[in-house]
């Protein structure tokens, strides 16, 4: 029960990544708030979902205000909503750029504007774990947008980690990149190409989602009290 007595934020927590966080969270003592566009598609007594659009700084700060209300606080925040729209880099439109770019990093910068103040200036403590990607470390031929904005999560990561314990709180702020992972929008991929990721990785497969869950349920408990300004990659070894 590693994080019991908690309360969790995870965005992008309908299904997926998200999902298999807020599952593990609640499994581990928190009271978790999974925060997507959808519905949430799994019950759990423990994890309430809630419709939210990253891409709007008023809705994070009413849904921010939410959490606080009901619960009292917010002590873990993890940043998993995302959108891919891949293309080469001649074939992106404005569109294609925007709509990355608004949910995988401005929304990103919502949700924490709004949560990581409260956490420095209310509870003096924290950890926020925004998701990256193995392609925001190495980059990845017609994912220019979807690249651009898991560097951005990192570069935000290392900022975060500066200003919200700059005051003495004790806020952490780190990422995590994960490989290929199979998640439900992998399962769509031909079974050569998951076999061609495979063979990239040392460990010679691809990644489970609960195991990703497992890396930020580590950073989000006090195990991780003296990590923070850290991304740590959980790729199998993989290098684009």
């Amino acid at each position: 029960m590693r994080l019991e007595g908690k309360v969790c934020v995870v965005t992008g927590g309908a299904k997926g990544l998200g999902m298999e966080m807020a599952l593990l969270f609640a499994k581990e003592g928190a009271k978790v708030v999974a925060a997507d566009m959808g519905e949430l598609s799994y019950t759990n007594e423990n994890v309430e979902g809630y419709k939210l659009n990253v891409t709007n700084l008023e809705a994070c700060d009413k849904f921010s205000k939410y959490v606080v209300d009901k619960y009292g606080k917010i002590d873990v925040l993890v940043n998993n909503a995302g959108i891919t729209k891949d293309a080469l880099t001649h074939k992106i439109t404005e569109d294609m750029w925007d709509m990355v770019i608004d949910v995988n990093l401005k929304g990103v910068f919502n949700v924490t504007k709004s949560i990581g103040t409260h956490m420095m200036m209310e509870n003096g403590s924290g950890s926020i774990i925004n998701i990256s990607s193995v392609v925001g470390e190495y980059g990845n031929v017609g994912q220019a947008n979807y690249a651009a904005t898991k560097a951005g999560v990192i570069g935000l990561t290392k900022t975060w980690a500066k200003e919200f314990a700059r005051k003495g709180a004790a806020v952490r702020v780190n990422s995590i990149a994960p490989g290929y992972i199979m998640t439900d929008i992998l399962k769509t991929i031909p079974q050569d190409l998951l076999d061609k990721f495979a063979k990239m990785t040392m460990l010679g497969r691809l990644g489970e989602p609960e195991e990703i869950a497992k890396v930020a349920l580590f950073l989000a408990s006090d195990d991780a009290s003296y990590v923070t300004g850290h991304n740590l990659s959980a790729n199998g070894g993989m290098r684009l």
